[in-house]
């Protein structure tokens, strides 16, 4: 199966991931290599982190890590193999500079610092409109 980024069809990049509705805080993938991803999400009206139409910091940490949730899963999908089940290990830092609003969209950026025994180092980017609002570093293990 031949597959062109973008990919912006959700129920594809719900079936890369473990996340399942209402969950899942991922909806495209723009772009991969093996060191890094970049992904989108539109904030949905009604979504489990909205409050009073703002999407929380709880919500854009978990859009991060499904991201390279998203990372993990499109390479396993290239392998044409199941991806495994992945978890936070550690939060190195996460700063937030602006919180989304429904209906905005969130693309991140993931580099891959390191990849050992199923432990991801990560740095992560989020911006709205070209403009930072998010960055992290954390770990993330595979189950």
């Amino acid at each position: 199966m031949e597959i062109s980024l973008p990919i912006t069809d959700k129920n594809f990049v719900e079936k890369i991931i473990p996340q399942k509705s209402p969950f899942v805080m991922v909806d495209s993938l723009i772009s991969y290599s093996e060191t890094d991803l970049k992904s989108a999400f539109t904030v949905p009206e009604n979504h489990v982190f909205l409050q009073e139409d703002v999407f929380q910091a709880s919500g854009v940490l978990e859009h991060q890590a499904q991201s390279v949730a998203l990372h993990t899963g499109f390479q396993y999908f290239l392998k044409n193999e199941e991806a495994p089940v992945g978890y936070i290990g550690a939060i190195k830092s996460f700063e937030i500079r602006q919180l989304p609003k429904k209906g905005e969209k969130i693309e991140t950026e993931v580099e891959i610092l390191n990849e050992l025994m199923g432990v991801t180092l990560v740095k992560i980017k989020s911006k709205l409109n070209g403009a930072e609002i998010a960055t992290s570093e954390m770990k993330t293990v595979l189950k």
